[in-house]
Order: structure tokens, then C-alpha cells, then sequence
């Protein structure tokens, strides 16, 4: 595929690198030029530094890598309500949270990622990303541990194929919940996320286990 990455930090790195060793093309655009080259050089594998608006022309998909507070900006930069994202996988793995603590900035009951949708129309906006840091797709499974699973929400079904797909690539099981409306639960969960690991405990023990056999978390017999 034709990955366009819109940001330059460590998740626009990390997911790039998967990406590009899965044999995709990837093209890189950011506010600052000398950073995407740098990127792009990291990265190898024929990876391009682009103009921000270039990175989301004739791509398969775009990620949407910036800090929730500057996605208003990238969009108005490559066009975005001139309808250039429209009929594209848009990718979007933003938390509006109060650092440390996980509470959400947008206004009560609003997803990131219906504004995000509101803010280039006729994208094909999925969440996805979201829950976990930078180097989880660097470094990937640890010591026998299973593949971590990607929960994700959107409108179209063939833009959640294809974000399934970029899922595999870098060793993640994807997991569809729903449509586009049951993004600000999932940005709910990422507040919660966050804010039990800045308190020093492991997010991952206050997740009931349910077993695979349909059993009911938290029932009792």
C-alpha cells in the first residue's frame, strides 16, 4: 500500500519503520521538512520525506500522527475541507487528555475522532492507536507475551479492512467495536489507560479476564 504519515514524533517513527519493513511505501510530511527527512532516512526501505499535502494525495491510507491539540492545524495545512482526504483511510490515534491524569479535553459527549471526521469531510476516519506508547510497535511481543489487540471503530468497512491489514503488519491483532460513535468510549478507555499508569499501577491487571468460553467478567457463581 501507499502509507501517508502526517507528523513527526515517535509514533509517526515507530509505525513507519513497521510499515515500511512490511513492504509498504510510506511518505512522511510534517511541519518541519528537515524532521521528515531525517525520519525518512532512518527508515529506510525507500521511505519519502514529502510536503505535508503530498503525503495525503493518492494514499491508500493516512495516519494522523500528531498531538491532539495541533490535528486542527495539519488538516487546515494539507487541505482537508477542500475534500482532498475524501474516499482515504484516515487513521486517527489522537488522545485529547490532560497529561497524567487521562481526562478527556473534548467537550462532553464529543470524540476526537468525529471532530477530526467534521474537520475533513468525506475521509474515512478510524480509531485505532490509541492505547498503546510508541515502542510497543518498535519492540514488539516481549518474553512469550501475546500480540497485543488494536480496538478500533469507524463508519466504513472497507477502510477498517484496510487498517486491519496495516494492524497485522507490525504484529497486532485488530478488533473492530463498532462504528464511528463508539469513538469516545474507546477515548474514554485510553483516559482510563493513562491515568491508572501514571499512578503506578499496571493497566493491564484492572481488565477482567473473560474467558473464552463465553463466561460473564465479575459474575459469580
Amino acid at each position: 500500500m501507499r502509507i501517508g504519515i502526517l507528523g513527526t514524533g515517535t509514533l509517526a517513527t515507530a509505525l513507519g519503520g513497521g510499515w515500511a519493513r512490511a513492504g509498504h511505501e510510506v511518505a512522511i510530511g510534517g511541519r518541519s521538512q528537515v524532521k521528515a527527512e531525517r525520519i525518512a532516512e532512518r527508515l529506510g526501505h525507500e521511505a519519502l520525506a514529502v510536503a505535508p499535502r503530498e503525503a495525503v494525495t493518492g494514499r491508500d491510507a493516512v495516519l494522523l500522527a500528531v498531538s491532539w491539540d495541533g490535528v486542527e492545524e495539519m488538516l487546515a495545512m494539507v487541505g482537508a475541507s477542500d475534500g482532498v482526504l475524501e474516499g482515504t483511510p484516515l487513521i486517527d490515534p489522537t488522545n485529547a487528555v490532560t497529561h497524567g491524569v487521562g481526562t478527556l479535553l473534548t467537550e462532553q459527549g464529543e470524540a476526537m475522532a468525529e471532530r477530526i471526521a467534521g474537520l475533513a469531510p468525506g475521509a474515512r476516519v478510524v480509531k485505532a492507536f490509541h492505547l498503546f506508547p510508541a515502542d510497543q510497535w518498535t519492540s514488539g511481543p516481549r518474553g512469550g507475551q501475546s500480540r497485543v489487540t488494536v480496538a478500533m471503530c469507524g463508519d466504513d468497512a472497507a477502510a477498517l479492512h484496510v487498517v486491519a491489514e496495516l494492524v497485522r503488519d507490525v504484529g497486532g491483532v485488530p478488533a473492530t467495536l463498532g462504528t464511528l460513535d463508539r469513538a469516545r468510549q474507546l477515548e474514554e478507555v485510553a483516559g482510563f489507560v493513562i491515568g491508572l499508569a501514571f499512578a503506578g499501577f499496571d493497566p493491564g491487571s484492572a481488565v477482567p479476564h473473560v474467558p473464552s468460553n463465553g463466561g460473564r467478567a465479575g459474575s459469580q457463581g
